[in-house]
This record gives C-alpha cells, sequence and structure tokens, in this order.
C-alpha cells in the first residue's frame, strides 16, 4: 500500500508542479489569448506530459542507486558477487543484450531493473533476496530483470505514462477554462484566468492523475507477465520462475522508493491491485503453469 500511494503521488506531485510553472510563468496565455486553442493546448500538453516522462526515464538509474543505496559491482571481489556477475551476463549474452551494471543493495528480498535503454540499464539484487532463495531461484528472478530490459520494458513504460500525462494535462485545462468562464459570463472587463480557473486544474490534475495511474498500472501488471515468460525462456523452463514466485508468497517482499516501484517483483491482491505495478503472486503462477501446459 505505502508503495503504491508512493508511485501515485511522485506523479500526481509532477503534474501539479507542471500545472504550477505553466500558471506562474504566463504559459496558459499560449493557448488561451484569443479563446481555449485546443491544438496549441494539446502541443503544450505533449510537451509537458512527455518531456516529465521522459526525464524521469533518463535520471532513472543514477536515483535508483541514490535511493536503494546499491553498490555497483565493477569487479566481482566475493564468490556471490561473481555469480551474480556471470549470471546476469550469461542471460545477457542469451538475449542479445549490452552487459548492463550489476548492483546489489541491503534490503528485503526484491529486484528489479531500470534505465534509459536496452544499451544502458541496470539489474540490482537485495542482499536479502540472495541470502533467502536457492541460487535456481535467484537465477530466475535476474532472468526475469533481464528480461524486462530485452523486452525495451522501461521506454515501453514511460511512453504510456507521457500519453496519461499529456490527457490530464489537456483534460485538466480544458474543464479549467469551461468552468472559469461558466463563473465569469457576463463580466467582460476581466482578463486572464480566473480563481475558479486555477481551482479547478488542480483538482482535475489530482483526480484525472488517480484515474491515469489505473491505466498505468494496467500496463505494467501486462509486463510482468510477459517478463516472467521472458525469463522462462532464458532459463528453458518455467519451474524455477515459478519456485521463485512460490518461496515470495512466504516473505514479505522489500519495499521499493517509488521511482523503481514498477520495476520490483511482488505485487498485492484485493481491490488495490487496480493501483499496483505486479499481479498477484497466484496469477503469475498459474499464467506460467498454463503456458507449460
Amino acid at each position: 500500500m505505502k508503495r503504491v500511494m508512493l508511485l501515485i503521488g511522485t506523479n500526481l506531485a509532477i503534474m501539479l508542479v507542471l500545472g504550477v510553472v505553466a500558471t506562474l510563468t504566463g504559459a496558459n496565455r499560449f493557448f488561451t489569448s484569443t479563446g481555449l486553442d485546443l491544438g496549441k493546448l494539446l502541443m503544450f500538453a505533449a510537451i509537458m506530459g512527455f518531456g516529465g516522462a521522459f526525464l524521469s526515464l533518463w535520471m532513472s538509474k543514477t536515483i535508483a542507486k541514490w535511493s536503494t543505496g546499491a553498490r555497483v559491482i565493477e569487479t566481482p571481489n566475493t564468490a556471490t558477487e561473481l555469480w551474480l556477475f556471470d549470471t546476469v551476463r550469461r542471460f545477457s549474452e542469451k538475449a542479445r543484450l549490452p552487459m548492463p551494471e550489476i548492483a546489489i543493495y541491503e534490503g528485503e528480498p526484491n529486484a528489479f531493473a531500470t534505465g534509459a535503454s536496452r544499451n544502458n540499464s541496470l539489474v540490482a539484487v537485495s542482499t536479502g533476496l540472495l541470502q533467502a532463495m536457492t541460487r535456481e531461484e535467484a537465477e530466475a528472478v535476474i532472468a526475469h530483470e533481464v528480461a524486462h530490459i530485452a523486452n525495451g520494458d522501461m521506454v515501453t513504460l514511460t511512453l504510456i505514462q507521457g500519453v496519461m500525462n499529456t490527457f490530464v494535462f489537456f483534460l485538466a485545462r480544458v474543464v479549467g477554462y469551461l468552468v472559469d468562464s461558466f463563473l465569469r459570463r457576463g463580466d467582460q472587463e476581466s482578463s486572464g484566468h480566473g480563481i475558479g480557473y486555477m481551482i479547478t486544474v488542480v483538482v482535475c490534475d489530482i483526480v484525472f492523475g488517480i484515474l491515469a495511474s489505473v491505466v498505468v498500472m494496467y500496463f505494467s501488471r501486462q509486463r510482468e507477465f510477459r517478463a516472467d515468460a521472458g525469463a522462462a525462456s532464458l532459463m528453458g523452463t518455467p519451474q524455477p520462475m515459478m519456485a521463485a514466485l512460490r518461496r515470495l508468497g512466504g516473505m514479505e517482499a522489500g519495499e521499493l522508493p517509488q521511482n523503481v516501484a514498477t520495476a520490483g517483483i511482488n505485487g498485492r491482491p484485493g481491490w488495490m491491485a487496480l493501483f499496483s505495478s505486479h499481479p498477484p503472486l497466484e496469477e503469475r503462477i498459474a499464467a506460467l503453469a498454463a503456458a507449460r501446459r
């Protein structure tokens, strides 16, 4: 729950900050100087929506390493580090990927992959996962993260987030303009936007942002099924991935910072699954079992 709310809250905060910047700089006049210009507004919304999404993607590796305290393995110094290094390299070569950065961080069982592209990626594994899982189970989790990179999931989710941010920004300002025009009808002397516009836009940014998060999280859950299937393909059998997921069912997966929450390995059941970046473990296991049959 905490991880989901942080993720949603971060995206809402980005949209609110962008909206405030647009208001304070007078950028809103760009598409309302002669009435509401939907074409200009859509163009401006796309710049703001995709700009924020791709900025987050570009910074994802740096922020992930800083926020988790992950230590990048340049040269393996222990047997565990050597095994991890060789495992990531083996799966990367099989997936025809450049070698990603490899990192270990202190924490409960979890892992994630992030980065701006297939050629600029990071695979990070927690000490809790390495200690609690068998080598085969941990290999399955690593294969899952490599599959995320091979599938281009970071860029795909960024594009989806950019589209949703664009429409949140666009629709919030259309509704704000209409509400403000209604409240100020008959007032021929005033110019610019009134308080009705600003309040409506903020409220709509929040409401539409929550609804957009449901859509983004749906696509995030679908990519988890594909990454599970990718891990099964890389390992030649779905059994290790299924065993890893069953193992996780008896663990409390470590909370990840909001900027990498969609890249972890666990999810939550119940109605909050609508806001979860990962499907319930039972559904993922069932999907792998069905594919095996």
